[in-house]
C-alpha cells in the first residue's frame, strides 16, 4: 500500500476546489438559462413543469456515468431541475406582478 502525505491530501482538496469553482459557474450559468426558458414559457403560456422531459434527461444522463453512479446522477438533477422550477416560477411571478 502507498503511504499519501498531507501534502498529497492538500493537492487532492486543491483539486476539489477547482471542481467547486467550476460546478458553481455551470450552476450559475444553467440558472441563467433556466431563467430565459421561464419568459419563453410565460410568453407561451407553457407550465413550469413537464415532468415527462425531467425524466428523459434523468434516464439519458444516467447513462452516462460509471455503472453504480446512476442513482447519484438521479438525486443531483432531481435537485437541479427542483431549482431550476422554483427560478423559473420565482422569475415568472415577478413578471406577473
Amino acid at each position: 500500500m502507498i503511504e499519501k502525505t498531507s501534502a498529497d491530501l492538500n493537492n487532492f482538496r486543491q483539486r476539489m476546489d477547482k471542481i467547486d469553482d467550476e460546478i458553481v459557474r455551470l450552476f450559475e450559468q444553467r440558472m441563467d438559462v433556466s431563467g430565459e426558458i421561464a419568459q419563453f414559457k410565460r410568453i407561451n403560456n407553457l407550465p413550469v413543469h413537464n415532468p415527462e422531459r425531467e425524466q428523459q434527461k434523468i434516464q439519458e444522463l444516467s447513462g452516462n456515468v460509471k455503472k453504480g453512479r446512476e442513482a447519484d446522477i438521479s438525486a443531483l438533477y432531481t435537485l437541479l431541475f427542483k431549482l431550476s422550477r422554483a427560478e423559473q416560477e420565482r422569475i415568472i411571478k415577478e413578471e406577473q406582478d
